[in-house]
């Protein structure tokens, strides 16, 4: 039975935590209470010895033989996978500064404060977040689908990807792993082709597209009849915002997307600088919650199918679909992302998806499990990247083109990866080679500095660097930089006076050179990539839808 194990000195604030976690949580979890550290570190290496799960640690913040937060630090490396919650006293709120320091840099997860009556309500939100939290990582968690893949295959990853950012649960056995044959055998499809799903139905698909995969678990594209007021192209959290933004006040919003919802944020596993969230998010938990609230607002979505090609019909933009479908709109705002720049290197590029891979790699940490890691990149990404593989793999090695991480990377990112023992920084460094039969097996690392060369065991490697945009099908009249990212508003070059002499009028703050198609989030020109400014630029956007559909209601 998981353990949930608390340790304080004071024997009342004891009796008060073993009450509240007795009475929600003893029917399912076992409930280990001390009141020394040297009981409770021993207590703990029982069961380590066990072999039990300990979940949740919660230690009082001051005791006498060493620090609470002190306690926690030597409490994980028994129990690493555990979540550690620190206690304070009740109305001790101003004084928590330096306790969001050491969550900052990794030696605590949670605080909470002592509880002062039953039930404690407050307390056991905290609870119940961590204990959910768990369970969505759990192998034996309830599942949509369960998906039977050989494990270094490049389509392999791509569906657990797309899984993991949909925020579908499913479950992946390797088709070498007994799980796996057990369950093949079961579905008679020993020899695939291969991935298999099975659906919690018994439904069996066999390596199937992916528009084939999403149609069998739920994903219908919403009705695209009539005119819409607004399209909204790309659903990472610009996308979103806009679409929530654009449905609560009235208009008639669909969103579409290549792939599926989240973008670049929902390979995020935790973003700690998003206002209103102090303990951090993961990104494919935070785009849900936006999806969600665009739905209760009337939004509807399609997924797995691209725009390629935008043109006008009179006062109608007219979104086609890679499938030739074609959505008629009064407006579109543009939100595709970017996407991480490409190595180039050929016997790197030959095994993307067999262990090098380009983004932060939620759906494949737990796999890294004693591996060695390398992530490739300097900036916010890379570092939550690193900081998440770091709970799962022997080793993390970062690898930095530049002199320094606070150049590019938040500072309480900077913190948790200097605190972090086994993660290391190679600065002045760039991949230069790598090699495997089949799967990555090693990287080639040469330090521009010194100029030398060093070959190294890699089971994975994760590349975050640089962007590109997602503009390459948008038509010529829309204006863009020498990188590809859209021009907007003030940024727009302006055009050359007409045969009257006249000029063209400005363009709405995020509007493009194509009149009534707005640009939000990270494909915009000057955008600053960070994920509260793609969601801004996009309630931004549907301010300057408004004034559009008003100009165009006046002319007409």
């Amino acid at each position: 039975m998981p353990v949930l194990f608390a340790v304080n000195e004071h024997i009342r604030e004891l009796e008060m935590i073993r009450r509240e976690l007795v009475s929600r949580y003893d029917a399912d979890y076992e409930i280990v209470c001390e009141q020394s550290v040297e009981s409770a570190l021993a207590r703990l290496e029982m069961l380590k010895e066990a072999g039990a799960q300990v979940l949740v640690l919660f230690a009082a913040a001051e005791m006498t033989a060493m620090t609470g937060i002190e306690y926690l630090q030597t409490a994980h490396e028994l129990h690493p996978r555990a979540q550690r919650v620190l206690l304070i006293p009740w109305g001790f709120r101003s004084a928590t500064k330096p306790i969001l320091r050491a969550v900052s840099v990794g030696k605590i997860d949670r605080f909470a404060t002592v509880p002062s009556r039953s039930p404690d309500e407050k307390f056991h939100h905290i609870v119940t977040e961590l204990l959910r939290d768990w369970q969505q990582q759990e192998r034996n968690r309830p599942t949509l689908v369960t998906v039977i893949g050989e494990h270094w295959d490049s389509r392999s990853h791509e569906v657990r990807d797309l899984l993991q950012r949909s925020g579908l649960a499913f479950a992946f056995h390797a088709t070498d792993s007994d799980e796996g044959r057990a369950l093949l055998h079961q579905v008679q499809r020993p020899d695939g082709p291969f991935p298999v799903f099975i659906r919690f139905d018994g439904q069996v698909l066999t390596n199937p597209t992916n528009e084939e995969a999403a149609a069998a678990l739920g994903v219908r594209h919403s009705s695209q009849e009539g005119v819409f007021d607004v399209v909204v192209v790309g659903a990472g959290p610009a996308g979103l915002s806009a679409a929530v933004y654009a449905a609560s006040e009235g208009l008639r919003t669909i969103v579409i997307d290549r792939d599926t919802f989240g973008g670049q944020a929902g390979t995020s596993s935790l973003i700690r600088n998003y206002l209103g969230f102090p303990l951090g998010i993961g990104g494919a938990e935070l785009c849900s919650r936006a999806l969600d609230q665009a739905w209760s607002f009337g939004a509807e979505t399609s997924v797995l199918r691209g725009a390629t090609d935008l043109r006008t019909d009179g006062d109608a933009r007219i979104v086609v679909l890679a499938d030739g479908t074609e959505i008629a709109t009064r407006a579109v705002v543009l939100a595709m992302g970017a996407s991480y720049q490409r190595l180039a290197i050929p016997n790197l590029e030959s095994l993307v998806g067999s262990g090098v891979y380009y983004g932060g790699g939620v759906a494949e940490a737990q796999a890294m499990e004693g591996q060695q890691v390398y992530v490739v990149g300097a900036g916010n990404s890379a570092g939550q990247a690193v900081v998440h593989l770091s709970k799962y793999a022997a080793r993390v090695t970062m690898i930095v083109r530049g002199s320094a991480l606070g150049a590019s990377m938040s500072d309480y990112l900077v913190k948790m990866i200097d605190a972090t023992e086994n993660v290391d920084v190679w600065l002045h460094s760039t991949v230069i080679d790598g090699a495997g039969a089949g799967r990555l097996e090693e990287l080639v690392v040469r330090d521009s500095d010194t100029g030398d060369t060093r070959t190294v065991p890699a089971a994975a490697l994760f590349v975050l660097i640089g962007a590109q945009p997602h503009t390459q099908w948008l038509p010529d009249a829309i204006q863009r930089d020498e990188h590809g990212f859209v021009l907007t508003g003030s940024d727009v070059v302006p055009a050359a006076t007409d045969a009257a002499g006249g000029q063209p009028p400005q363009p709405l703050p995020l509007e493009t050179t194509f009149p009534g198609v707005f640009a939000a989030g990270d494909i915009r020109h000057g955008s600053v990539k960070r994920i509260a400014s793609a969601v801004g630029d996009g309630g931004v956007s549907i301010r300057s839808v408004h004034q559009y559909l008003t100009r165009v209601r006046e002319r007409q």
